[in-house]
C-alpha cells in the first residue's frame, strides 16, 4: 500500500505517492496545467551531498541525493516551495504540473523538489540489505529535508526566506512532521492524504473501499463480497484450479500449497479495486500513468453486468479489465515469485523500484495493513497474519517488534493527536487513507479540509473540466490559508 500520491499507499502499503502524490489532487475552478503558465520549467536532475546518518557524528559517510529545481515564478523575496519525495521515484513532470505551480505563481515561489532517500536514484548505499535498510526512515528522511533547506537557502540566499513544505500521501506525511519536527526552518505546510497515525492493522482501508464502491452502486460492494467470498471457496479445491488459471489469466497454472500463497493470489485481484478506488477520477495523466480511465463506476458496470454470468465470473472480467488496461499479457499472482523478487536486495532488482523498500517502512514504522480482519469490507481472505509474517520474511523482523515501531512513531509524532502550527490537512472522502488522516479542525492553526467526492491527493494534482465543485472549492481555499500565513 504505498502511500505517495503517485503510486500507492494501497495494499501492503505499496503506493508510491512519489512527490507527486505527494501533490496530488486539488486545484483551483480554472487552472491550466502549469506547462502551460511555464514552459520553460526546469527539470534537470541536480544532486545535493547529505550525511549517510544524520544521527550518528561520528560517522561521516555522504551520497547523493537527487532534486529539482523550477524557477520560473520566483521573485525576489518571494517563498520557498519544497515538494517532498516518497516512496519511488521522484517524478520531474511535477516540476511542470500541479496546482501548488498555480499557487506559486501567484505567490512569486521558487519551486524545489527532494528524492526521498532510497528511491528513485537516491541510493545512500551499496545495496537493499537489511542491514543498509536501517538508514532508511522517516527520521533520516526529515534530517534530509532540514539539511536540504538548511544548506540551499544559505547557497541561493534564501535562508530568510518563507518555506513551505507540500507532500501528498506518505510525503504528506512528512510534510506535517517537517513541519512539527523542524518549526524552524519550515514557516507551513500542505499534508494532502497524510497518514499520520500509524498503527499494524488497518482494516478501515476495506471498510471506506466498501463504503466508496456502494457510493456508486450499493449493491456494487455486496456483488463484489459475494465474488470475492466464491474465489475463496473454489480455491479450497484443487480441482478448480484450471479454470481458476484461465477465468483470471494467469501467468501460470495456479498452484497453492500455502495460507499465504491463497491470501497473496486473493490480496492481488482485490487490488484492482483497491487501487482503482484510491485514485478514482484522479487527473494523472501527465505522470505517464496508465489506466486512468478506469473508474468505480467502471468496475462497478462490470460487476452490476449480469450478461458476464455470477458475480464470480464478473470479478473475473474485472481482472482481466485492469490487466489489459495495463497491456499486461496475463496476471501473474505467484506468491513464490513475489518473495524471490522481494528478497532481491540488488539496486537493479525487481522490487527495488520501491516495494522493498515500502514494505521495510511498514514494517519498521508504520504498519498500515489492509487487512480482511472487518466484517464491514467486500474482501476475503489476506488476514494480519499474512501481511506481518512479510516482515519476518523479508528483513527478520518479528510480529512484536512491528507493534512496537508502530508505537513509537506515535510517541514521536503524536497520531491524530498532532500539535503544531500552520498545517493543512485536505482529504478526500473516497480516498481510503483518510481513516487515518486529520479530517476535522484540531485548532484554527491546524484546519483539516475534508473534500467529499474525491480520492487520493485530488487536490495536488492539474485541474480537470469534470472537477466537482467542493475540490475547486478546496484548492481555492488552501491557497487563501497559504496566503494568509506567508503573511504571519
Amino acid at each position: 500500500m504505498a502511500l505517495s500520491c503517485g503510486p500507492v499507499l494501497g495494499r501492503v502499503g505499496f503506493v508510491l505517492l512519489l512527490s507527486a502524490c505527494a501533490a496530488a489532487h486539488g486545484r483551483f475552478a480554472r487552472l491550466r496545467r502549469a506547462q502551460e503558465l511555464a514552459p520553460g520549467a526546469a527539470s534537470e536532475e541536480l544532486w545535493f551531498t547529505q550525511k549517510l546518518d544524520h544521527f550518528n557524528g561520528a560517522d561521516g559517510r555522504v551520497w547523493k541525493q537527487r532534486y529539482f529545481v523550477n524557477e520560473a515564478f520566483y521573485k525576489p523575496g518571494g517563498p520557498v516551495f519544497l515538494m517532498i519525495g516518497g516512496e519511488g521515484p521522484a517524478n520531474p513532470a511535477w516540476m511542470q504540473n500541479g496546482t501548488w505551480l498555480i499557487y506559486a505563481q501567484k505567490l512569486g515561489a521558487l519551486c524545489l523538489m527532494l528524492e526521498h532517500r532510497f528511491y528513485g536514484k537516491s541510493h545512500p548505499t551499496q545495496d537493499l540489505s537489511t542491514d543498509s535498510l536501517r538508514f532508511l526512515s522517516s527520521r533520516q528522511a526529515l534530517a534530509d529535508l532540514a539539511h536540504f533547506r538548511t544548506a540551499t537557502g544559505l547557497a541561493r540566499g534564501l535562508a530568510d526566506a518563507k518555506w513551505v513544505a507540500f507532500g501528498g500521501s506518505y510525503p504528506g506525511s512528512l510534510a506535517a512532521w517537517f513541519r512539527l519536527k523542524y518549526p524552524h526552518l519550515v514557516h507551513a505546510s500542505v499534508a494532502t492524504s497524510a497518514p499520520v497515525h500509524a498503527t499494524v492493522n488497518f482494516p478501515e482501508y476495506l471498510e471506506v473501499v466498501w463504503r466508496s464502491l456502494a457510493s456508486e452502486n450499493p449493491e456494487c460492494p455486496v456483488l463484489v463480497n459475494k465474488a470475492s467470498d466464491a474465489l475463496a471457496e473454489r480455491l479450497k479445491d484443487p480441482k478448480t484450479f484450471d479454470n481458476i488459471t484461465k477465468d483470471f489469466n494467469l501467468c501460470s497454472k495456479l498452484q497453492l500449497e500455502s495460507d499465504m500463497e491463497s491470501a497473496y493470489f486473493l490480496e492481488t485481484v482485490a487490488g484492482s479495486f483497491m487501487d482503482v478506488v484510491q485514485y478514482n477520477q484522479d487527473n494523472r495523466d501527465f505522470e505517464g500513468v496508465a489506466a486512468t480511465n478506469i473508474t468505480i463506476k467502471v468496475l462497478c458496470g462490470v460487476m452490476a453486468d449480469a450478461s458476464l454470468g455470477d458475480p464470480y465470473a464478473r470479478y473475473a472480467a474485472v481482472a482481466r479489465l485492469m490487466a489489459d488496461a495495463f497491456s499486461m499479457k496475463c496476471l501473474d499472482a505467484s506468491f513464490g515469485n513475489y518473495v524471490r523478487d522481494m528478497s532481491n536486495t540488488s539496486w537493479d532488482g525487481p522490487a527495488a523500484g520501491g516495494g522493498r523498500q515500502w514494505v521495510y517502512q511498514t514494517c519498521s514504522e508504520f504498519g498500515f495493513y489492509q487487512s480482511t480482519d472487518s466484517p464491514n469490507q467486500p474482501f476475503t481472505g489476506f488476514p494480519l497474519s499474512y501481511q506481518v509474517k512479510q516482515c519476518a520474511a523479508f528483513y527478520n523482523i518479528s510480529a512484536e517488534q512491528v507493534a512496537e515501531a508502530v508505537v513509537q512513531t506515535n510517541e514521536n509524532y503524536g497520531g491524530y493527536a498532532i500539535r503544531s502550527s500552520r498545517i493543512v490537512f485536505p482529504n478526500g472522502s473516497i480516498d481510503p487513507w483518510h481513516a487515518l488522516g486529520i479530517t476535522q479542525n484540531i485548532t484554527a492553526d491546524l484546519p483539516a479540509v475534508f473534500i467529499k467526492g474525491t480520492a487520493h491527493c485530488a487536490n495536488m494534482y492539474p485541474a480537470s473540466s469534470r472537477d466537482p465543485l467542493q475540490l475547486s472549492l478546496a484548492r481555492d481555499g488552501i491557497f487563501l490559508l497559504l496566503q494568509q500565513w506567508l503573511e504571519q
